[in-house]
């Protein structure tokens, strides 16, 4: 099923994200949903968080034919090398992308949604993708890395749009 996405300002999207308890078919069905919903958007990633649902999920995939999706629920970052800067953008704040900088390389210790641990490296884009999740997670969305000029520039820009519609 797609699912509406929260889009910024939405407070919302400052919600952190409790970690997941139970694993079940619930669960399961929510990850499906968010591959879906990531799928159609379309996007690379997409965080519980961004689709009102606060716990710490997220559903990742940078094939360029959907054929690498990774479920990462409860992730933690336990290591982090190097430096990238990067184009973002985000489905929660359609139709604009900034540089951002990230760690180049991550080692992140997670489970998936049938509750079973696993690692993963990462790096380049994978990594930058999920460290931009992660950050739905705790609230933290990719606007915020951002001088204080280009967001207050974002906001002017959103409200405008909004006056649009």
């Amino acid at each position: 099923m797609i699912l509406p996405i929260l889009h910024y300002p939405d407070k919302r999207l400052r919600t952190i994200a409790k970690d997941v308890d139970v694993f079940d078919e619930s669960l399961v069905s929510l990850v499906d949903d968010m591959f879906e919903t990531m799928y159609e958007a379309p996007g690379i990633g997409l965080a519980a968080t961004q689709i009102d649902h606060h716990h710490r999920v997220i559903v990742i995939d940078i094939s360029d034919n959907k054929s690498e999706p990774i479920c990462l629920v409860n992730p933690t970052i336990t290591d982090k090398y190097g430096e990238i800067e990067s184009e973002e953008g985000c489905l929660s704040v359609p139709e604009y992308f900034e540089l951002v900088k990230r760690y180049n390389s991550i080692e992140v210790k997670t489970k998936n949604q049938h509750g079973e641990d696993f690692e993963v490296k990462a790096e380049g884009m994978l990594s930058v993708c999920i460290q931009h999740e992660i950050d739905h997670l705790n609230g933290i969305l990719f606007v915020d890395r951002l001088s204080k000029l280009k967001q207050s520039r974002l906001i002017k820009k959103t409200k405008k749009s909004a006056k649009q519609l």
